[in-house]
């Protein structure tokens, strides 16, 4: 299914039903009294979180979103119907900002969040409702509220535990597919991936989400290439894997000359980015010798500070010890976040 990660919509809120202004016409009763009922609410607007969709591709095609009119009063306190609530499904991830101000109206990041947009019309009251003392006969009623309308536009970011970065043909969409079900199309040519895949990856009776975010290129932040579309689906991620070629360079230096221009991609966007937990794997080591292997290793280790992991997807060679890094850096990830709370 095609990706979609923002649409423009307008919705609307019932209009609420007018009130009736009646008066009992029963036999042998010649001025009888006020009995029109109140008009229908009209119906709210409500958008709903949930994990069972992953694209705003149903909202594709149609603009408006309109819940339900209240129906009218009539006679012998007859109240109006009310107007159905619109619910409308979102994938969890989807911030609602109004159109017009650029306002975030709602953020939902949980399954089931519900929020109210729109709220209906109030229904207008019948004439019976004003019938007093020194005023018998009301042949007044209200007219009911008018709904809301409003230019929304929805944006969805992605909601994974751990995102795939590098540059183009790095070999994220080839690791996505070797340790999930996910089967992004794979091909040998830069941007292989264009749209953001999500896989879930299981481990004994654990499970996680892995994101594989379309190649970077330098000055991605600033719009080049596929730019700020898909960095802003790392930010919710709690950690990344950065997976760097090394297959295609010559001397250490190139391949971590590309891990920096990622870095300072990230940086330029949200310097926020580097305080993430990062994996740095060292990718397609099935194309290199064991001493350039070690080569590479070095030099990344002794620049970094800090272990790195030489993988293949292809030979699937340390891709299970991926696999549980991968795990145990959500779990801490999430320990730490809960423990700031």
């Amino acid at each position: 299914m095609r990706f979609i990660d923002e649409v423009k919509i307008s919705i609307a809120s019932g209009n609420g039903g007018n009130g009736s202004a009646s008066f009992r016409r029963e036999k042998y009763v010649p001025f009888g009294g006020p009995d029109g009922g109140d008009g229908g609410d009209g119906g709210s607007v409500y958008f709903e979180a949930t994990v069972n969709l992953n694209t705003l591709i149903h909202f594709r095609g149609r603009k408006l979103y309109q819940a339900p009119n209240g129906g009218k009063g009539a006679g012998r306190q007859k109240f109006g119907k009310g107007g159905d609530d619109l619910i409308l499904k979102v994938p969890v991830g989807t911030i609602i900002r109004n159109s017009e101000t650029g306002e975030v109206i709602a953020d939902l990041a949980h399954d089931g969040q519900k929020v109210l947009l729109a709220q209906g019309g109030r229904g207008g009251l019948g004439n019976v409702n004003f019938k007093s003392s020194t005023n018998q006969a009301p042949s007044y009623a209200q007219e009911g509220r008018p709904g809301i309308a409003m230019d929304l536009e929805l944006e969805l970011k992605l909601l994974a535990d751990i995102a795939l970065i590098g540059l183009p043909n790095a070999g994220k969409s080839t690791l996505i597919s070797t340790i999930s079900a996910a089967r992004p199309k794979i091909a040998d040519y830069p941007f292989t991936t264009i749209e953001p895949n999500l896989g879930v990856v299981v481990l004994g009776e654990k499970s996680f989400v892995v994101a594989d975010i379309p190649g970077l290129i330098e000055n991605a932040s600033e719009g080049k290439g596929l730019g700020t579309k898909f960095l802003k689906h790392i930010e919710r991620t709690s950690s990344f894997v950065h997976l760097v070629d090394c297959a295609n360079c010559l001397e250490p230096f190139e391949a971590f000359d590309n891990y920096v221009t990622i870095r300072h991609e990230l940086e330029k966007y949200n310097p926020e980015m580097l305080e993430k937990k990062e994996i740095v794997c060292l990718a397609k080591i099935d194309a290199m010798s064991a001493e350039e292997i070690e080569k590479f290793m070095a030099y990344f280790e002794e620049n970094l500070d800090k272990k790195v992991l030489p993988i293949s997807a292809v030979s699937g060679k340390n891709i299970d010890r991926l696999i549980t890094i991968m795990s145990q850096t959500i779990e801490r990830s999430g320990a730490e976040d809960n423990h700031h709370e």
